[in-house]
């Protein structure tokens, strides 16, 4: 998230006439495990009263499987609880997650059979996987990477997911989440994918942008990447339902 919504954000300042700062606060976790994640989570109030310090615009909960570890439906309750802790400091701003936004941006799409590719343990992803079902979507294929170390998913070539979705049975699919996590790179590879398999490709930190923008009440467009934030879905009538 840090460094691929700076990315898209100043690629849409090519373009229009807004500018943006950006701030965060870290929650700690090392390895993706659904203990570290749960510690992780549970530090995030204090994360969104550091930041509303800062009196931003908008805050975003950056880990997707964080939220979605935590149960069915979970993105709601946080997102509401972490936007009281800002009204309380006297700083009112939006909370976007990243598990709310994906879902969000798959309506806007119109989608509802998806193929996910994440960098978790197999474990890991069948929780994202029930939370997607969950929210009324079909997911047709995953394809786990199995990686718990969270520096080594950050670190990993952000074109590696154009080879990577090779593996993904995408037949009958409406969209294809190129990465479910805004930890593992994928910016480079949403536009590419998506003139290759002429589906709608987004990821984890395309769906937080797309979100971020709807909630500052600006077009949520942004150059090369992807259908998501192409022209076409900044449409009122695109509106998620």
């Amino acid at each position: 998230m840090e460094t691929e919504i700076p990315a898209m954000l100043r690629a849409r300042e090519a373009i229009a006439p807004e500018r943006f700062s950006f701030h965060s606060a870290r929650m700690r976790m090392k390895h993706v495990t659904q203990e570290e994640l749960a510690r992780m989570d549970g530090d995030s109030g204090r994360c969104a009263l550091e930041l509303s310090d800062a009196n931003v615009d908008v805050l975003g909960y950056a880990c997707l499987v964080a939220i979605m570890s935590m149960g069915r439906g979970y993105h709601r309750s946080s997102e509401q609880k972490l936007h009281a802790l800002t009204v309380e400091n006297g700083h009112p701003a939006p909370v976007v997650t990243s598990a709310g936004a994906l879902i969000q941006g798959l309506q806007t799409l119109g989608a509802r059979k998806i193929a996910v590719l994440t960098p978790y343990m197999k474990p890991l992803t069948a929780l994202v996987v029930d939370y997607i079902e969950h929210e009324g979507f079909e997911v047709l294929d995953a394809v786990s990477l199995e990686i718990a170390d969270n520096l080594a998913v950050g670190a990993r070539d952000p074109l590696a997911p154009i080879e990577l979705s090779k593996k993904l049975h995408t037949a009958n699919c409406d969209a294809v989440v190129l990465s479910a996590c805004v930890q593992m790179p994928s910016l480079p590879s949403i536009q590419p994918v998506q003139d290759r398999i002429g589906l709608p490709v987004v990821s984890a930190a395309v769906c937080t942008v797309h979100s971020m923008l709807r909630s500052l009440s600006l077009d949520p467009v942004v150059p090369n990447a992807g259908a998501l934030l192409s022209a076409p879905y900044a449409r009122p009538g695109a509106a998620a339902r």
